[in-house]
């Protein structure tokens, strides 16, 4: 009798619940496990997170999606999203005066789009719901996994018990268990009992807390825009060199902002919050004017002062039964905007592995039965596991390097000449000289699926000409000057030159 393939996903963030989506649309019996509470109840709040942090959404992630096979997935979340067409940089002159200046993301005008988490757990989450081969497991915390016997342990924490009491212990099978828990992943703690993982996480030196700038109120017949209290289609930074503060825009006319800053200076102004205003209009001016000085130091002292973690390992798999995707596998600091994006492609890319295979062994075995198909042999599973760290290990590991490096650039870079020329020339010979393949680095990561060690390739090969090409250019005028000289003066040369080489 066929008895279809039992795919387990631990982690109902938006990575695991797309996991859990591709896995259904293949015909698995899906069961997702998840520590917190249900992630629509809107008191339940992320791990590591405030209950309102935004994400940003791109073409990885809206491509993962398009690949899910769910007909309205896209039109259900994209909904709830608003586009944001590049970054609003905001400074004080030399004259004192307030400035804006916008610098979008790409020439050809395509945008990012800001989303909030909990908006967005909710919308996969009801897909999930109605779909009658997934089951969804609140409160339930991973405590041991067995991928020889494909077995694992859960506690089943009852909320309607006291908190001391002791929560029930499940036992279950699976034939594949995908990790989506996030950066302090069970799965990849337990899966590194049976394989040799390489591992290695950093923190930066850099802690963020979480502000908010309200919307202004409006009649109820006004425009939903003139909600905003700034231009709600961009990334909003203060750059401060060594920090920086970011607003990003939510449906409700609000901005959710963040403050990066060393630990150093957070430990300063933790000591005396009565400075935080001050710091502010010196740092970053005009934030005073969007958030209260009084709100200012309620959001520093009650929201929590949270770390930067930066993670890789490899391989991302043992054998037929278990593998890690999203920040499990590859936790970067949020400074590129692709955590999500890289996790929701992991699933297309792992999903499309394992299609891969299966097409290969239904095209040598064409008597195979479709059904034993939807539930991948073991020896297939092994094959696509496999191939799926090696493919994705490199590509995890250079958007993990260009996230740390994207902070300098948002925080110093923006306001160099050197940045922003490279950057016009580089979308001057994308728009009029397409034919040659040019565009930024960031438009490469952003709206496109290009594997990310090879963005850094072309764009490490992109400078380098650029250099070369402004070198010849500066130096070219001194090298003419030279070479008029030297014809003018060729005879005074010559002679001095053989008199040397006692020629005369």
């Amino acid at each position: 009798m066929y008895v279809p393939q039992k795919t387990v996903i631990v982690g109902a963030g938006p990575v695991g619940s797309l996991a859990a989506l591709f896995a259904a649309q293949r015909g698995h019996d899906v069961e997702v496990y998840e520590l917190r509470p249900d992630l629509r109840n809107p008191g339940t709040i992320p791990l590591n997170f405030t209950k309102s942090i935004n994400l940003a959404v791109s073409e990885r992630g809206i491509n993962a999606m398009r690949h899910s096979g769910h007909p309205s997935i896209l039109e259900t979340v994209m909904t709830g999203t608003i586009p944001m067409r590049g970054r609003m940089i905001h400074g004080r002159s030399p004259l004192g005066d307030l400035y804006e200046h916008a610098q979008n993301y790409d020439a050809k005008g395509r945008a990012i789009y800001a989303i909030d988490r909990s908006g967005l757990n909710e919308r996969l989450l009801n897909i999930l719901d109605s779909m009658s081969n997934v089951k969804l497991f609140f409160n339930h915390k991973l405590t041991g996994a067995d991928f020889h016997a494909r077995r694992a342990w859960f506690e089943a924490r009852d909320l309607a018990l006291s908190p001391s009491s002791r929560p029930k212990e499940i036992e279950i099978s699976f034939d594949l268990m995908i990790g989506a828990d996030g950066a302090h992943s069970a799965v990849r703690y337990h899966m590194m009992k049976f394989t040799r993982m390489d591992y290695q996480q950093e923190y930066i030196d850099t802690l963020w807390c979480e502000f908010r700038i309200e919307p202004q109120e409006t009649q109820p017949d006004r425009e939903s825009k003139k909600r905003f209290r700034i231009s709600q289609n961009h990334l909003h930074i203060w750059p401060g060199r060594e920090f920086m503060f970011i607003a990003i825009p939510s449906e409700d006319g609000s901005f959710t902002s963040t403050l990066f800053l060393p630990s150093k200076q957070f430990a300063e102004l933790e000591r005396d919050p009565s400075h935080l205003p001050s710091f502010f209009d010196e740092n970053f001016p005009g934030v005073t004017d969007l958030i209260s000085r009084e709100s200012l130091i309620s959001s520093f002292q009650s929201n929590p002062h949270l770390p930067l973690i930066s993670l890789k390992c490899r391989p991302y798999h043992y054998g037929s039964s278990g593998v890690i995707v999203g920040d499990a596998a590859h936790a970067m600091v949020p400074f590129y905007g692709q955590g999500m994006n890289a996790g929701m492609e992991d699933v297309r890319i792992l999903f499309s592995i394992f299609d891969k295979h299966t097409e290969l062994l239904e095209d040598n075995d064409p008597t195979a039965d479709s059904h034993k198909l939807s539930s991948t042999p073991v020896s297939v599973r092994v094959e696509a596991l496999a191939e799926y760290s090696e493919v994705r290990a490199p590509d995890a590991y250079a958007i993990n390097e260009m996230a740390l490096q994207n902070y300098v650039e948002m925080r110093s870079s923006v306001l160099s000449v050197r940045y922003r020329l490279r950057k016009f020339l580089e979308e001057f010979m994308s728009v009029y000289f397409p034919k040659l393949g040019w565009h930024t680095k960031y438009s490469r990561v952003s709206f496109s699926n290009q594997g990310y060690s090879d963005i850094v390739r072309q764009s490490d090969r992109q400078g380098r000409i650029l250099f070369r090409v402004i070198f010849a250019c500066v130096t070219s005028p001194v090298a003419a000057m030279f070479l008029v000289s030297g014809y003018r003066h060729r005879r005074f040369l010559l002679s001095t030159a053989a008199g040397l080489l006692g020629l005369n």
